[in-house]
């Protein structure tokens, strides 16, 4: 259940709106804040997509939606919240500015969550005078009311303890906290992401292929096989009975071959962005992005539903976290959740601890 009794939401792009309709859906009241004029419509043709494919996931009832609040300022946004999460435009200014004045109003006790895709908490922590220790990044993936990955990361500042809070209430809400063990810049999602982008590029500006192709390729082959085992339990089912080890011999060795320009980036100006765009255009067949996000989120649901039956029930990767993530919606839908010891300690009030250093024990020091 929710440990989460408000939450602030500031930023009401893609990814703002996908964690408002998350938030939502739980049950959880939100208090927005985006300066843009077309906040309001943008926030709603996003929550129609996500209470479509929450009706799915759940046709026994959804909870009972939270409220959503549109706060004229930051201050007011984040003043009761015990959880805030910002997603505004990826600019270290823009995010220095508004982290300051989340930070000079919020409560002490509130978890702040950036939903950055490449910068390092480090570098945002600056600007928090009065509690950079409870900043982490939490890297959502678009739709952000489906896809259930987060990826945690602190930095120099953020205290233990805030990493432990923030798995606590982004897993209550029905998703896979990751937390990453060294700060980088884009993480590991979009590190991996940026490696396949640039590959696709070269691709398709050397007339290999075309964009369709190029996503047939990955939706009719790897893709499959990445939605349910991601790559490296793919590469050790590969090496046969001999496993990972039997693989990396065989095919270690092609790393060194000149199959990848990864390390290249092709000139990125009007002639190729005419070329992807005009052939993005031609793969949609018409379709409009509103119409292209329902056949997004069908699938998504039915590729998580359908994973939530395998292993004897019991659910396989994402599908066993949708599993427990459809059941839980529908318990709260049945009745009003009852705070764990865990979220009584997340709202006592108090700034976020530090977490003490243990007493030196002798023996073997664990791992």
């Amino acid at each position: 259940m929710s440990i989460i009794n408000k939450a602030a939401a500031i930023g009401g792009g893609v990814i703002g709106a996908g964690w408002v309709a998350r938030l939502l859906l739980n049950g959880i009241d939100v208090a927005i804040f985006d300066p843009d004029p077309e906040a309001s419509r943008k926030v709603s043709e996003v929550m129609k997509g996500a209470r479509r494919a929450y009706k799915q996931m759940v046709p026994g009832g959804l909870p009972k939606e939270g409220k959503l609040t549109f706060a004229k300022t930051i201050a007011e946004a984040v003043a009761d919240a015990d959880f805030i999460q910002e997603s505004v435009p990826e600019r270290l200014d823009l995010k220095h500015k508004v982290l300051a004045e989340i930070d000079a109003h919020a409560p002490a006790n509130a978890i702040v969550g950036s939903s950055t895709s490449g910068i390092k908490p480090t570098d945002m922590q600056v600007a928090m005078k009065k509690h950079p220790e409870r900043l982490v990044v939490g890297h959502p993936f678009n739709p952000v009311y489906l896809l259930p990955l987060v990826e945690i990361v602190a930095g120099d500042q953020t205290f233990p303890e805030a990493v432990e809070v923030a798995k606590e209430i982004y897993a209550s809400i029905g998703m896979k906290p990751v937390v990453i063990r060294k700060e980088i810049e884009a993480f590991v999602g979009d590190r991996l992401l940026e490696a396949a982008w640039r590959e696709a590029l070269w691709l398709i500006k050397d007339g290999i292929c075309t964009v369709e192709e190029l996503d047939d390729i990955m939706r009719y082959g790897f893709g499959l096989r990445w939605a349910q085992m991601g790559m490296f339990q793919v590469y050790r089912v590969a090496g046969g009975e001999a496993g990972m080890r039997h693989f990396m011999a065989q095919f270690g060795p092609c790393l060194k071959w000149p199959w990848t320009k990864l390390m290249d980036v092709p000139e990125f100006n009007d002639e190729l962005v005419d070329l992807i765009a005009t052939q993005s255009d031609d793969q949609a067949y018409g379709l409009s992005i509103r119409e292209l996000e329902k056949i997004r989120d069908d699938n998504l649901v039915a590729i998580m539903d359908a994973l939530s039956k395998q292993n004897k029930g019991k659910g396989w990767g994402a599908g066993a976290l949708h599993k427990d993530y459809t059941r839980q919606l529908a318990k709260l839908a049945a009745k009003k959740p009852v705070a764990s010891k865990a979220a009584e300690k997340a709202k006592a009030g108090k700034p976020v601890k530090k977490a003490e250093k243990p007493k030196k024990k002798t023996g073997k020091k664990k791992g």
